[in-house]
Formats: C-alpha cells, sequence, structure tokens
C-alpha cells in the first residue's frame, strides 16, 4: 500500500527545521516602524511596520485620514494622511513620483471622492500611477473616514 510513505515522507517535509534557505522575503527587508512612541507602541502591539521595503518595492501600510473634533473639510484629513505617508516614503528612501499603486478604503465613497481627489492631485503628478477606491462598512479607529494604502517602487 502506498498510503505509508506518502504519509511518511509528508509527514517528514512538515518536521523539516526552519532554516535560513525557508526564510521569507521579509527576513532580508527593511521594516520602517513608527518615530511617534505612542504610534510605535500601537505598531508592536497590533504587529505591523510603517513600511517594508523589500528588494526595489517599498509597500506601506494603510494610513487613516480622519477629521478633528470640529473639522468639517475633509480636505484636512486627507492632508495630514498625505503629509504622514509622504514622511515614510522618504524614511523608505522613495518619493510620491515612485509610487505605483495606491488602494484607499472608504466610509462613503460619494461624500468623499472629491476632496481627496483634490488632495491627492496636489502630491501625484503623471504619469498616474493605478489607483482602486473601495467603499468598506468601518475602519479603525472608529474616527477614520478613509484608509490609504501606497505601494511604491525604487528608480533603477
Amino acid at each position: 500500500m502506498m498510503t505509508r510513505p506518502l504519509v511518511a515522507c509528508l509527514l517528514g517535509v512538515m518536521l523539516l527545521p526552519a532554516t535560513g534557505a525557508l526564510a521569507g522575503a521579509r527576513q532580508d527587508a527593511r521594516v520602517i516602524m513608527a518615530a511617534d512612541p505612542a504610534e510605535l507602541k500601537f505598531q508592536e502591539d497590533w504587529g505591523y511596520a510603517s513600511a517594508l521595503v523589500s528588494g526595489d518595492t517599498v509597500t506601506l501600510s494603510g494610513v487613516v485620514a480622519g477629521l478633528r473634533p470640529g473639522e468639517t473639510d475633509l480636505r484636512a484629513g486627507y492632508t495630514r494622511a498625505f503629509e504622514r505617508i509622504g514622511l515614510i516614503l522618504r524614511s523608505a528612501g522613495v518619493s510620491w513620483d515612485d509610487v505605483v499603486d495606491i488602494t484607499s478604503f472608504h466610509t462613503d465613497l460619494t461624500t468623499q471622492m472629491s476632496a481627496i481627489v483634490a488632495v491627492k492631485n496636489l502630491y501625484i503628478k503623471p504619469p498616474y500611477p493605478t489607483w482602486t477606491a473601495v467603499q468598506v462598512s468601518r475602519l479603525i479607529p472608529d474616527s477614520g473616514i478613509t484608509e490609504i494604502k501606497i505601494v511604491a517602487k525604487k528608480a533603477r
């Protein structure tokens, strides 16, 4: 019967110790964490980085745009988010010109698109990156209106 050798072989593969040869790409990447102590603690508690630089690819975690108490102009929240993204991009060694993909998650696409487009166009110039805008029911923290995720490529 062929079942036992196959099972033994599969178990042998699953029980192999982890070695450097099996390490993931993240092991060789440069991880960028928040400079602000409170934000750094949040990142460590939740287990994520501001950005990861792996080879020529820079991937940012989502940056949440939100309004402060009393604010009504969505552009203020988007401006703060885009400024923060710019700081993270610079710390990763890239700029807005290196952005190749944007994904934005909106709690209300209908009311938010004109404001985010107005702010985005101050930072993103032609040739434009790809961009996908997605409607979601909720963000963390609850005060967020949009979360913006960025991928950039280092120039060669």
